[in-house]
């Protein structure tokens, strides 16, 4: 109670009802008043209380990682208001002396440690809210088990309160087993040099039947997809998904909807987005492409990787907005026809990719050419 503003004790001491965590519950003596947030996490039995005086306690900021942003979209400005305190990752950060606006900050006490993979580089600093004590233990095996065992971790337990703890260890020689909850883990990243950000990954990243967008060609697409923070992909033919996952890589909130019309291709895309942390902004739908564009959301860019044909662009063309950008990738014959008569008709860019590498040719080395890729990309 110490640690709450005057308004936030009067506002405790006015109220009918207190929504909290057990925890919560007893540090502020809620009594009868008190009531349990349901498990799984639910508004309803909160927002069930409008017109009574009804407190809600969230650890420190309730609209960083908190039940803040999952209420007010249901509320009206004159309903509610908000007497933040210091988040967890501000006291995380006070007592390691880190600057805040430097530092990763990552909820991943409902998400997998995965979301890690698209941040984790040397020297990173990064704080993670963990679900519980066995949590830890956990991540530690985690980064060790991902090339970053010399990562120095520090547990801070309970910040803020009487019985707050911070401690330090290895990933690779952690032995803290007793980490109780409340807990965060900040990480000083250290080990592989992590993932690269430019557009073009290596192909053995991605789980894949040999049939993928590969890297050259690949980085050219998303430079002519163009990916935006917040934007809205559709991944068309995905195949291995590795263009849904770039283009989420690429931009801040940047989302991906994967069809793919074969089952253990799907099952790849799937494979490769959680291997990546994004099962979150990665959709995948196994379904003919040209007879599912209705059920998706509306895009801002549209990839086309594998069943491309007359009446399928025709049907694509019809539906996506204005101002959407289309890339389509061919290797036949008859699908270079096909895009040539598109860009005759519709206008755009019309390029074609030939890539050799070298190879051993004898005792010398010679070039081996890749199959030429023409890409079609135009914008609605």
């Amino acid at each position: 109670m110490e640690g709450l503003s005057a308004a936030s004790r009067a506002a405790l001491a006015d109220a009918d009802s207190i929504f909290g965590g057990p925890r919560h519950l007893d540090l502020v003596a809620a009594g009868s008043r008190g009531k349990e947030w349901p498990v799984p996490f639910r508004t309803e039995p909160v927002l069930a209380e409008k017109g009574r005086k009804t407190v809600v306690l969230a650890s420190g900021d309730p609209f960083w990682h908190g039940a803040g942003g999952s209420l007010a979209p249901y509320l009206a400005p004159d309903e509610w208001v908000a007497h933040p305190a210091p988040s967890t990752f501000s006291l995380a950060a006070s007592r390691l002396g880190w600057r805040l606006e430097t530092v990763i900050c990552l909820g991943l006490h409902a998400a997998p440690f995965e979301r890690l993979v698209p941040v984790l580089a040397r020297d990173v600093q990064i704080i993670c809210l963990v679900r519980d004590g066995a949590a830890v233990s956990a991540l530690a095996a985690w980064l060790s088990g991902h090339g970053f065992g010399p990562s120095r971790l520090t547990v801070l337990e309970s910040l803020g309160g009487p019985s707050e703890r911070v401690r330090n260890a290895t990933a690779d020689h952690f032995a803290i087993d007793d980490a109780a909850y409340p807990v965060a883990v900040a990480i000083e990243a250290q080990g592989e040099a992590g993932l690269p950000r430019a557009s073009g990954l290596p192909d053995a990243l991605f789980v894949s039947d040999g049939v993928m967008t590969k890297r050259p060609v690949r980085a050219l697409t998303l430079s002519a997809l163009g990916p935006r923070p917040g934007e809205v992909l559709w991944d068309l033919g995905s195949g291995t998904g590795s263009i849904a996952v770039e283009w989420c890589l690429a931009a801040s909130g940047a989302t991906a909807q994967a069809l793919e019309n074969r089952a253990d291709r799907a099952a790849n895309v799937t494979a490769n987005a959680a291997a990546f942390g994004l099962t979150h902004r990665v959709t995948v739908t196994e379904a003919d492409w040209p007879l599912a564009l209705a059920t998706l959301p509306r895009p801002d860019a549209v990839f086309i990787g594998g069943g491309a044909n007359s009446g399928g662009i025709d049907t694509l063309w019809a539906t996506i907005p204005e101002g959407t950008r289309l890339v389509v990738n061919a290797v036949t014959i008859e699908s270079e026809a096909l895009l040539a008569a598109c860009h005759a008709a519709k206008g755009g860019t019309l390029m074609r990719v030939e890539i050799a590498e070298a190879a051993p040719l004898g005792r010398m080395r010679g070039w081996l050419p890749s199959r030429p890729v023409v890409q079609w990309s135009v914008v609605r």
